[in-house]
């Protein structure tokens, strides 16, 4: 997420009342969860065992619970609690804006969309032209939709990431600040649920096209052209290159990449990376043809056992 202008380091520590570590004049330009940061970026990191993956990223601002030695040409914040100051600058950022209307007068709607019945069009969102988006659609803010989609009835884009650091007195979420981005031709089917990212996107590639009832959690990028079957859980910060086909109630773990033009039979775990132009079954997940072939042996078991008999 980028901050509408540039800030200095001296007023963001003045923003979150913290130490820093470097020059007050520092540029701060956005804001960033460690897989999507870039050069003027802060990122947040509050366990010692992400210390390094912080400090070596290419955010050049760490907020951070430990004064450690600043690596050159960067910044730190020192926070006794990152995690709550995170949430304090997505809030101060991208403030939570409530709306009386159904659709929202910042929203701009391209030539020849249609928008059905009790939809509702959050603040600052951007659909293109020749939408349809049939009843009961619920689209929260910043969302940007490409020209020719198509979205079912129930569908909501933009949801929170279902995000959780867990504390004595319970859960406490880090709040979303992100958006989604779907692509042109893409088609959505009915009672889907697409979560915005934390800070950045969760992309929908130009022309996929996924059934009803899936879920795609935060940061996810799918790629173009992709087919998915309804049931499919996708969790947050997975890759899904191109023309990838995933069929029914798969369920996948987060920060995963499954390859261009793999095939991910219906009821599968995807539970590690996989290559592309394969297919793939079974939980834990494999390459289909062997998953196969160990179901064909375990049915000969019993067979086994009465020879040995």
């Amino acid at each position: 997420m980028k901050f509408p202008k540039i800030h200095s380091l001296q007023e963001i520590a003045n923003l979150l009342e913290c130490e820093f570590i470097g020059d007050p004049n520092f540029p701060v330009s956005g804001m960033n969860e460690i897989h999507v940061v870039e050069s003027g970026d802060i990122v947040f990191v509050d366990h010692p065992k992400y210390y390094d993956k912080a400090l070596q990223s290419a955010a050049t601002i760490v907020l951070i619970n430990k004064k450690v030695d600043c690596p050159e040409g960067k910044a730190l914040l020192i926070s006794d609690d990152p995690f709550r100051d995170f949430n304090t600058l997505t809030k101060h950022f991208r403030p939570f804006q409530a709306t009386t209307v159904n659709i929202s007068l910042s929203a701009t709607i391209g030539e020849g969309t249609v928008i059905q019945p009790n939809c509702f069009i959050g603040n600052n969102v951007t659909i293109g032209k020749n939408c349809l988006i049939h009843p009961n659609v619920t689209i929260y803010d910043n969302t940007v939709i490409g020209d020719n989609v198509m979205i079912h009835a129930g569908t909501i884009l933009g949801a929170d990431a279902f995000y959780y650091k867990k504390r004595e007195s319970g859960f406490d979420q880090l709040i979303s600040g992100g958006r989604v981005v779907i692509e042109d031709n893409v088609g959505i089917g009915a009672l889907c649920t697409i979560d915005k990212g934390v800070t950045g996107d969760t992309t929908i590639g130009e022309g996929t096209k996924i059934d009803n009832q899936v879920h795609v959690g935060h940061d996810t990028v799918i790629g173009k052209k992709c087919l998915i079957a309804s049931q499919t859980g996708i969790a947050g910060c997975v890759i899904i290159e191109d023309e990838v086909t995933i069929w029914g109630q798969v369920g996948t773990t987060s920060g995963i990449t499954i390859g261009a033009k793999a095939v991910i039979l219906g009821q599968t775990g995807v539970t590690k990376s996989v290559e592309g132009g394969k297919s793939y079954f079974g939980t834990p997940i494999e390459e289909s043809r062997e998953k196969l072939k160990q179901l064909a042996n375990i049915k000969k078991i019993p067979e086994i056992l009465n020879k040995l008999k």
